[in-house]
């Protein structure tokens, strides 16, 4: 499939049916269960705190991968207030400092949320990619983006003090986490 037929396709597609174009394949993202949005909300909130700091986008539409042939729907990408006014369905990532993917009970999180995500996302140049997996409780940090890859991985488990480095520079009390675990 091209990439100009997966975006008439996802145009075309019914709003409760969101579609990703990960590694030259179509993929089918799961929406969100009660969980996710409650993390979402946290982590909206987090944010929150700061009226002239980023916001947290939910579920923005993202170019990605190398020379932006994918297209990721980011559980939340954090950029500056109004970053995404005047923007389509899929923006370009410059800009956004950083993206956030929570795992679903989907077959595929492993694949796309473990390997896939980490791999365009970095090659897209977004400084930080923030994973909160449910499945092992924990939160991955990545950045450094360099060469289509993060050369920093941390993880930890959740109720840690997870340092978020710049360009976001936040510490985050994962212990509201450990309330989510399906």
């Amino acid at each position: 499939m091209s990439l100009d037929e997966f975006e008439e396709l996802a145009r075309r597609a019914p709003e409760t049916v969101w579609l990703e174009f990960i590694a030259g394949r179509l993929a089918i993202k799961c929406g969100p269960d009660g969980n996710r949005s409650e993390i979402l909300a946290w982590l909206q909130r987090v944010f929150a705190q700061d009226d002239l700091g980023p916001w947290l986008y939910p579920f923005r539409g993202l170019r990605t991968e190398v020379d932006g042939a994918g297209r990721f729907r980011a559980d939340g990408a954090l950029a500056p207030a109004r970053h995404f006014a005047g923007h389509g369905e899929w923006s370009s990532p410059e800009g956004v400092l950083m993206a956030v993917e929570v795992t679903a009970d989907d077959v595929d999180t492993d694949r796309h949320n473990r390997v896939e995500k980490p791999h365009g996302y970095a090659a897209a140049g977004i400084p930080v990619y923030l994973l909160i997996d449910r499945d092992d409780c924990s939160v991955v940090v990545f950045n450094q983006p360099e060469d289509g890859r993060y050369r920093r991985e941390e993880k930890l488990p959740f109720g840690a003090a997870v340092k978020i480095p710049d360009p976001v520079n936040i510490t985050l009390n994962t212990e509201p986490l450990k309330e989510f675990v399906d």
